[in-house]
């Protein structure tokens, strides 16, 4: 049984394909889809070969990614799917999982619409072949409660299914079982930190979710590339009867003009470019790291509180594994409850990189979240 897995971007394809062993057996992608300057790749030994053609849609991906895995015949296509109204776990992407989707447009906009467009246009070029949705909701779906539940009436939490629902569920899943495994023991307390262009923190005790960053939307937890995180809502008001600005402005600005690259005053969404900024004096750019790792900071001591202890922290995703600089700002200062960090490892950007004896481990590692899309796509097949 082979699975494709997909994860589908407003401008980008990328897939791999395992086989009933969950051993990959094909990757690629497509980039700036929809643009003149699209290209499209396969990945061997570890290096993308682009090949440029003409994709002005999703579909003219699709039919070149068939054609890249010429006789390899997927039994099923997964997708990375990300929020719908009333559901969750792995699910057949039927047409009324579909409207579930679309019924979350407004709290997920910049993800659900380009995946549900995909997804039909699968259907077209893939006619027989069962689409699978993983939501990336479902590892946070047992939540306690408490941790849930925004102090709103519960009359209109309950109307319109508002609630803390989290998300990167497979990369945290992935994380922390990563965590777990390292540290070799029945019970665990893990930090797991997915930081990426967005990110979010995740309290995970015994293998489960217990709170995470993320709420109803996306757009909240810590400060992402272009989206504000974490903000009082009065900002909102304020800007609207104060200032001046439309709803539609007020969101584009929380969407796509914040986090680093509102910070910045425009200068770049990427860390990279903010911590070469930051070192070349830029006083804008060195509060934005300084924020955003503070803010990581204030949600690892929250979970330590909140699960009695911590064993591990666990960094993954571009900025995660990639900024020695963030790893070290966000974790400066814990030692009292027993992180310390190692310089030298977190610099050379070791798997381990806590220092001899601190009673908390540290881990980078590269996420995999198509790896449990297959696992949990290939469980639903078997039942």
């Amino acid at each position: 049984m082979n699975i494709l897995v997909c994860n589908v971007g407003s401008t980008s394809l990328k897939y791999q394909l395992f086989d009933s062993d969950f051993a990959v057996l094909a990757r690629g992608g497509a980039e700036r889809v929809g643009t003149e300057k699209s290209v499209f790749y396969v990945t061997e030994n570890g290096e993308k070969q682009f090949t440029s053609l003409p994709l002005p849609t999703h579909l003219e991906a699709i039919e070149a990614m068939l054609r890249a895995l010429g006789g390899k015949t997927p039994d099923c296509v997964a997708f990375k799917v990300v929020h719908a109204r009333g559901v969750t776990g792995t699910q057949y992407l039927t047409d009324e999982v579909l409207s579930a989707m679309e019924a979350f447009n407004t709290v997920a906009p910049a993800h659900n619409p380009p995946y549900l467009a995909a997804i039909r246009l699968f259907r077209k070029a893939m006619p027989g072949v069962p689409l699978i949705g993983a939501f990336e909701t479902a590892f946070h779906a047992d939540l306690p409660k408490e941790a849930s539940l925004y102090s709103i009436p519960i009359s209109v939490s309950r109307k319109y299914d508002i609630h803390r629902y989290g998300f990167h569920g497979a990369s945290h899943e992935y994380l922390s079982r990563f965590a777990a495994e390292r540290l070799g023991k029945g019970e665990s307390k893990i930090i797991s930190c997915h930081l990426g262009g967005s990110g979010s923190i995740c309290a995970v005790k015994n293998g489960k979710s217990v709170d995470t960053s993320m709420g109803l939307s996306l757009q909240c937890g810590v400060m992402h590339n272009n989206r504000c995180g974490d903000i009082d809502p009065y900002v909102i008001f304020y800007l609207a009867k104060d200032g001046g600005m439309t709803l539609d402005e007020i969101q584009t600005m929380l969407e796509t003009k914040s986090g680093f690259l509102g910070m910045t005053d425009g200068l770049s969404g990427d860390v990279r470019d903010v911590e070469k900024a930051a070192k070349e004096g830029n006083e804008d750019a060195e509060t934005a790291l300084k924020s955003y790792a503070y803010s990581i900071r204030k949600y690892v001591g929250a979970y330590a509180a909140a699960m009695g202890g911590v064993d591990a922290i666990v960094f993954g995703g571009g900025i995660g594994t990639g900024s020695a600089a963030v790893r070290a700002l966000a974790l400066s200062g814990l030692s009292f409850i027993g992180i310390e960090l190692d310089p030298d490892k977190n610099r050379a950007g070791c798997e381990d990189i806590s220092k001899d004896g601190s009673r908390v481990r540290i881990f980078l590692t590269e996420t995999n979240e198509e790896r449990i899309v297959a696992e949990k796509a290939a469980a639903l097949l078997g039942q």
